[in-house]
C-alpha cells in the first residue's frame, strides 16, 4: 500500500446503510424495526462520522418507495417506527435542520435514469439540503454480468446516455449534482464515455472503491482515470478468492484488502478535493466475477492483454489462501445476532481505518 497522503483538507467521510443492512434492519431476516433517517444521524455522530448517504425512502417521510428510489435485494419499506414519531416533524426540511444542527452533511441515495423519476428525488435533495444525488443505472447483473442484456447492452447504453443527458438537465435547474455509481455494471470507459457527452458540472460518477474488479480493471489506473469527475465516493473493501471462472470479491474491513486508499485518497486531493465519502462495506453476499468465461467479454469495450494481466494480477497479489471458506455468515446460514455483531464488527473496524489516514472532520471522534 502507498503511504498516506499528506492532504490540506480533512476527509468527509459519512455513513451509508447499506454495509450493515441486518444492524439498521433493512434485511426482511433482520426481525427489527427499520433505521430512520434521524438514528443514521445519531450513529454516524456517535461514530464522530462527518455525515450520511440515505436512501430516498428514509428522507420523505413515506412508508413506501417513490418512483426512482432504491431498494436492495431484500430491503422492506418502512415499518411502525419509535414511539411518538406520529408527533415529529419528519419533513425532509426538518431532517435537513436535524442533520445541519449536527453538523452532517447528507446525500441522498437513488436508482434508474429516467429524467421524471430523477426530477422527484432532485427535490428532495433540494428540501434536506443535500448537495449530491447518487443513482445507479443496471443492467448488468451483480458481478459485471451483462448476459441478461447479451447483444443489447449498446441499445441499453443509448438508452441511458439519452435519458442521463435530459436528468442532468433537471439537475441543473434544480442545483444538485447527479452522480452515477461504477455498481458493477457500467464499465469506465463508459462512465467516461457519459461524463464527456453530457459535459455539465452536475453530473459526474459516484467512485465505489471494491468494484473496478467486477468490471475486470485494475483499481489504481481505474482511480486514476476517473478521478476528475468523482462527485461522491463510496469506501469499500474486499478480500479476493480465486474460483475455476475467475475470482470472487467478498466483503471485508476497509483496509484488510485489496484497495490502495492512500494511493486513492492522494488522486482525490488532487482532483476532487473536500468530496463526500461515505463507508459502505460490501454484500453479505460474495460477487463472483467470472472474467475466464466465454461469455463474459462481448459486450465490453474492448481490453488489451495487458489490461486484463494488471487486473488479474491484483487479484492475485490479494488473493486468499486456497481451501478456506469464503462465505459470510449469512451465506452460511448463520443466526440473526452472528451476522449483526460481523457487521457492526467490520464497521468498527474500517471507522478506526479511516481515522489513522487522516484527522478529519476536526478530529470528532
Amino acid at each position: 500500500m502507498s503511504a498516506a497522503p499528506n492532504t490540506s483538507a480533512p476527509l468527509r467521510v459519512g455513513l451509508s446503510v447499506y454495509g450493515t443492512t441486518y444492524s439498521m434492519g433493512l434485511h426482511p431476516r433482520a426481525g427489527r424495526p427499520p433505521v430512520t433517517a434521524r438514528d443514521v444521524m445519531d450513529q454516524a455522530v456517535r461514530f464522530g462520522l462527518a455525515g450520511v448517504e440515505l436512501p430516498a425512502t428514509r428522507l420523505a417521510g413515506s412508508s413506501r418507495t417513490a418512483p426512482g428510489t432504491r431498494r436492495e435485494p431484500g430491503e422492506t419499506p418502512d415499518r411502525a417506527g419509535h414511539a411518538g414519531d406520529a408527533a415529529r416533524d419528519d419533513s425532509p426540511e426538518a431532517l435537513g435542520e436535524y442533520a445541519r444542527e449536527r453538523g452532517l452533511f447528507v446525500t441522498v441515495d437513488t436508482a434508474g435514469f429516467d429524467p421524471e423519476a430523477l426530477g422527484r428525488v432532485f427535490e428532495l435533495a433540494v428540501r434536506v439540503g443535500s448537495p449530491v444525488v447518487r443513482t445507479v443505472v443496471g443492467g448488468a447483473k451483480i458481478g459485471g454480468d451483462r448476459r441478461p442484456l447479451a447483444g443489447r447492452w449498446q441499445a441499453f447504453l443509448d438508452d441511458v446516455t439519452t435519458k442521463l443527458h435530459a436528468a442532468t438537465e433537471l439537475a441543473e435547474q434544480a442545483g444538485v449534482t447527479l452522480a452515477v455509481e461504477n455498481h458493477q455494471d457500467l464499465a469506465s470507459e463508459e462512465l467516461l464515455g457519459l461524463c464527456e457527452s453530457i459535459g455539465s458540472a452536475h453530473f459526474g460518477i459516484n467512485l465505489d472503491t471494491g468494484n473496478p474488479l467486477a468490471t475486470a480493471e485494475e483499481p489504481i489506473d481505474y482511480f486514476r482515470r476517473v478521478a476528475p469527475y468523482v462527485k461522491n465516493v463510496h469506501l469499500k473493501d474486499y478480500w479476493t478468492w480465486l474460483s475455476e471462472e475467475g475470482y470472487r470479491l467478498v466483503r471485508c474491513p476497509l483496509g484488510q484488502g485489496l484497495t490502495d486508499f492512500p494511493a486513492l485518497l492522494g488522486l482525490l486531493a488532487e482532483h476532487a478535493p473536500g468530496v463526500s465519502m461515505a463507508i459502505e462495506l460490501g454484500a453479505l453476499e460474495a460477487r463472483h466475477i467470472r472474467v475466464l468465461a466465454a461469455d463474459f467479454w462481448p459486450d465490453y469495450p474492448p481490453r488489451t492483454s495487458a489490461q486484463l494481466a494488471q487486473a488479474l494480477g491484483v487479484v492475485q497479489a490479494n488473493a486468499r489462501p486456497s481451501g478456506g471458506d469464503w462465505r459470510t455468515p449469512f451465506e452460511r446460514g448463520e443466526s440473526v445476532e452472528e451476522i449483526v455483531a460481523y457487521e457492526e464488527r467490520q464497521l468498527l473496524q474500517s471507522i478506526a481505518y479511516v481515522r489513522t489516514l487522516q484527522d478529519w472532520h476536526g478530529g470528532r471522534a
